[in-house]
């Protein structure tokens, strides 16, 4: 296929609305994947409509993303958040609302790009109806969180329909090796049929800027600030990272500022608050509760590291934000983050979350910020190779890919 002809591509995010509040129970990472790589296809000139449902009654229906490239609201159930496997029932209302919209406004596309095994369930349906590729992203494995037994389980609606999925879409996108060993290992993925492409960050939106200033903007006090970014989720392991603290009281001033959490999760939140106050931690952790995603840049500068203690993570997308802020990172291995991560230079990383690993890793890592080691600069370029234009391109290579070799084949 010609690199001069400009794509068209229908991406669906049946569950999680992209535009919704990050940090929320099911908006996260993928939402600011979904959002900023369809901004950034339609800035290269692919028009780009990403599908999901109404979450609220106030929701428009459509919501510029950018050049060319549009969020589109569709009616499925209740106008209303609902749990992620009660809006399974739902999909077929979905994905015919979506096929009404379609031929009500003369819609054609060369490909759809799926996302999240919710709507992979609507991606194999629209690729029997249009004939065109279906390309799936899953983010997470509903296999995967089972075997690491964190949290609840995933029903076996979920594992049946992904392993449905891997098997009858035209290429599966995942972010690193681990990822694609993974869905070889629990649902038989032909090997050839996966693509490794990582996640990207806005280097623009996030960039260095000055740490006291930061702080006295967001009125954060403390001579020391650890940072942690995501849902609160126990996959995240933020318990843990709750317990390190025990062993850094020495630190003078020493604050965790955990950002992320709605009415959803405030179970969870009650949960770590109280393990806090049981631990005789709980004036050096803040829970601020959910942040716009465009105030984040000053909260990772702020802080002079970043905490990811998760059990599991995709790619670790949070890492890539942090450290285009110049602000250094002690995380799991998990994701992608062993080959983001330069050992003593951008940060650490430890074997897993056990409590007394993160303090020691997070102790040396502020003595060294105390030493002056590595500028923010230097940290920011260790990411520079994973800016949003350089993701599209890699996905839209293989979008072409996939484009050339259905041609071929019905040719």
């Amino acid at each position: 296929m010609s690199e001069l002809i400009k794509l068209r591509i229908a991406m669906l995010s049946a569950h999680s609305c992209p535009v919704g509040n990050l940090g929320a129970k099911d908006t996260g990472g993928m939402s600011v994947y979904i959002r900023e790589l369809a901004h950034e296809l339609g800035k290269q000139g692919h028009s780009v409509d990403v599908y999901t449902r109404v979450h609220d009654p106030d929701d428009a229906q459509i919501y510029n993303l950018g050049q060319q490239a549009r969020l589109i609201h569709l009616k499925a159930g209740q106008e209303d958040d609902i749990n992620k496997l009660a809006l399974y029932s739902y999909l077929p209302e979905f994905t015919c609302n979506l096929e009404n919209y379609r031929r009500d406004n003369d819609l054609h596309y060369d490909l759809v790009f799926s996302h999240y095994w919710l709507s992979g369930w609507v991606g194999e349906y629209l690729q029997q109806w249009w004939h065109v590729p279906h390309i799936a992203m899953f983010h997470t494995l509903g296999a995967v969180k089972n075997s690491i037994s964190i949290g609840e389980d995933e029903p076996e609606l979920r594992i049946v329909t992904e392993r449905d999925v891997v098997y009858k879409c035209h290429r599966i996108i995942a972010t690193t090796d681990g990822g694609k060993s993974e869905l070889i290992q629990h649902y038989d993925a032909i090997p050839d049929k996966v693509s490794i492409v990582p996640c990207g960050v806005n280097m623009e939106l996030f960039q260095p800027s000055d740490r006291m200033m930061s702080r006295k903007k967001l009125g954060l006090s403390g001579r020391k600030i650890l940072l942690f970014v995501g849902r609160i989720d126990p996959l995240k392991g933020i318990e843990q990272l709750i317990k390190a603290m025990t062993y850094l009281r020495n630190i003078n001033g020493l604050r965790l500022i955990v950002i992320g959490g709605d009415e959803d999760s405030q179970y969870e939140i009650e949960r770590l608050q109280r393990l806090a106050r049981e631990l005789s931690v709980q004036e050096m952790v803040d829970f601020r509760g959910l942040v716009k995603h465009h105030e984040l840049p000053h909260y990772y500068s702020a802080a002079d590291a970043c905490v990811v203690p998760s059990y599991y993570e995709s790619f670790g997308l949070v890492a890539l934000e942090a450290l285009a802020c110049g602000t250094p990172l002690v995380a799991t291995d998990v994701g992608d983050l062993k080959n983001i991560i330069r050992q003593g230079e951008n940060g650490y990383i430890v074997a897993d979350n056990n409590p007394r690993e993160l303090s020691s890793k997070i102790a040396l890592l502020l003595s060294r910020r105390s030493e002056g080691v590595k500028s923010a600069l230097d940290i920011r370029a260790s990411v520079g190779r994973y800016s949003w234009s350089d993701i599209a391109e890699a996905i839209v290579r293989e979008m072409r890919r996939v484009l050339t070799t259905r041609m071929t084949a019905l040719a």
